[in-house]
């Protein structure tokens, strides 16, 4: 195969897992809620892998159901492609009907998000890291309902002024630099300062996962595009120097006082 056929294979490949890696990204939603879980070392790593081969199975059985039903060049180009899939055997009142499962899903999947990701603002405010509103709890349920809204807010904005084939792709570039890229070198920086019992987890072939992880995600950041790698450089920016403007109004790291 040439160098040609070869960048030819590896774009489209890039392309591809940016929109496919998104279907899989809730598996550590579990992780979010890790202070509520029962056994948390058990149930949080069984919790990860039954998802990922759980969506790696439907996934499966989703796609070779729609192409042995609608030809893949009819798939590719189709907006709504469960409802073609849904008409094709059934006719228009039944893609109606999956139409309407279809977004009933998609909102109680929004739901799960949601409650998961509300717990990280929480958590940095509860511990003195963000703004002291977001640690708030709902005086009855005591669950942290000013993050809650404030991110379900923002998530209807973002709805509303683009598109959401772009959002996905800017989320997934953020996210991979500042979340899984970030985390896998916390890990091993983690790791050298800290004892092998400190960990209540074992990784097998230790540190070799890791970098291939890294690489992977590092792949799949600069498949994004320019204009979306750029975003998610940008929001670490601007996190970084809301950082440092905390930081020094607090006078903690790194403008701490030395003793």
């Amino acid at each position: 195969m040439g160098s040609g056929s070869s960048r030819l294979l590896a774009a489209g490949l890039g392309h591809a897992s940016v929109k496919t890696i998104y279907c899989y990204l809730g598996y550590y939603n579990v992780c979010h809620l890790g202070g509520e879980i029962k056994h948390p070392t058990r149930n949080i790593p069984a919790s990860m892998f039954i998802s990922i081969v759980g969506i790696a199975v439907l996934y499966l059985l989703m796609n070779v159901s729609v192409v042995s039903v609608v030809p893949w060049r009819t798939a590719q180009e189709s907006t709504f492609i469960v409802s073609t899939f849904i008409e094709t055997l059934y006719g228009n009142r039944a893609a109606q009907l999956a139409t309407v499962l279809v977004l009933m899903v998609a909102f109680s999947s929004l739901f799960a998000v949601l409650l998961g990701y509300s717990r990280v603002p929480y958590a940095a405010a509860a511990d003195g890291q963000f703004f002291r509103i977001f640690a708030r709890l709902h005086p009855t349920r005591q669950f942290p309902y000013v993050s809650l809204l404030f991110l379900g807010g923002l998530g209807f904005l973002f709805s509303l002024l683009f598109r959401l084939g772009d959002v996905i792709t800017a989320i997934l570039a953020m996210r991979i630099v500042i979340q899984f890229v970030g985390q896998a070198i916390g890990l091993i920086l983690l790791h050298r300062r800290r004892k092998p019992e400190f960990f209540p987890f074992r990784m097998p072939l230790y540190p070799l996962p890791v970098f291939l992880a890294i690489a992977v995600w590092l792949f799949i950041f600069f498949s994004t595009g320019l204009t979306f790698m750029l975003s998610g450089l940008t929001v670490i920016g601007l996190g970084i120097i809301g950082f440092l403007v905390s930081a020094g109004y607090r006078k903690q790291w790194p403008f701490e006082k030395l003793s």
